[in-house]
């Protein structure tokens, strides 16, 4: 299933993308009391995901795409993973060596937007890049996971844009928090696609697009820390839940690598896509808030 939230007449609901860019089953008809957001739904386990399959056979609640204003497949998680350095292709490009154990760093729901929302380009900084990944969504609430066992926590996978202030990163004496913190710089969508609806997560092609021209090209099974033993190693250290991302990584091809480094300015599009759960894109735009 392709599980999305959006707005409808200014009320949060969860539904079902009949296809991609398609129409939508309004959950909330079905079962109100678990459909407001993601992860309401998702702490309501196997009876929500039940409760789904048979609206998706039903086929009823049919709303139009028109009328709906998509959101990102989660909004308010309680944590948002990112891994660095975790495929094979980007390690050999950047001439760095493997990692031992995965590089984790972290993002906030204050950076997340949806499908087609803007990135805002901070004022601090003169170089911003993008990072497409493919982000693993918790299902239910783990601690000490077992590898083996790991996969049966995921819920479904969708994408993001890891969008990165290079050069904030120096400014914080080479910590990710200002590189990586700031508002509206982690595009995701466009849905949750459950795990039972994907081939292999091991196996997907991802890529990314500057105003058209292919930049980042790559499959998942480049991975160095595939996504159960990213969960099993992340639950060693903090109880997982329902709604948490993980963000798995990103290829070769980003800006920052290229030669000469290639930095985004207001106004490029960026499109990110992963094979069989899809594609997000985004506008750049400055930061016109006043301080």
């Amino acid at each position: 299933m392709r599980l999305v939230q959006f707005i409808k007449n200014n009320i949060q609901r969860v539904g079902i993308e009949l296809k991609q860019h398609g129409d939508i089953i309004d959950l909330h008809k079905v079962a109100p009391s678990i459909t407001s957001d993601m992860i309401t739904f998702l702490k309501s386990g196997q009876e929500g995901m039940n409760l789904a399959k048979k609206a998706l056979a039903d086929n009823q609640h049919i709303l139009s795409r028109d009328d709906c204003q998509i959101l990102s497949p989660v909004t308010n998680p309680e944590k948002i993973f990112l891994i660095g350095l975790n495929y094979r292709d980007q390690i050999e490009a950047s001439g760095v060596d493997v990692p031992k154990n995965p590089l984790v760093f972290a993002k906030y729901a204050s950076n997340i937007i949806g499908p087609g929302g803007s990135i805002i380009y901070p004022k601090l900084s003169k170089e911003l890049g993008w990072e497409v990944e493919i982000v693993a969504v918790i299902g239910k609430e783990g601690k000490y996971i077992d590898r083996a066992d790991a996969m049966s926590y995921v819920a479904g996978f969708t994408v993001s844009n890891d969008v990165t202030a290079r050069d904030l990163i120096g400014l914080n004496n080479g910590q990710f928090l200002f590189g990586k913190g700031f508002d509206a710089s982690l595009p995701l969508g466009p849905a949750l696609v459950t795990k039972d609806a994907i081939s292999d997560h091991n196996n997907l092609a991802l890529r990314s697009k500057l105003n058209g021209k292919l930049l980042q090209s790559s499959n998942t099974k480049n991975m160095v820390f595939d996504v159960s033993y990213l969960v099993s190693h992340l639950s060693q250290i903090m109880t997982l839940k329902p709604g948490d991302l993980i963000s798995t990584g990103s290829p070769p091809g980003n800006g920052y690598f290229q030669k000469p480094p290639v930095f985004l300015k207001a106004g490029d599009v960026i499109e990110c896509e992963v094979d069989e759960i899809g594609s997000i894109t985004n506008t750049v735009v400055d930061d016109t808030s006043k301080l």
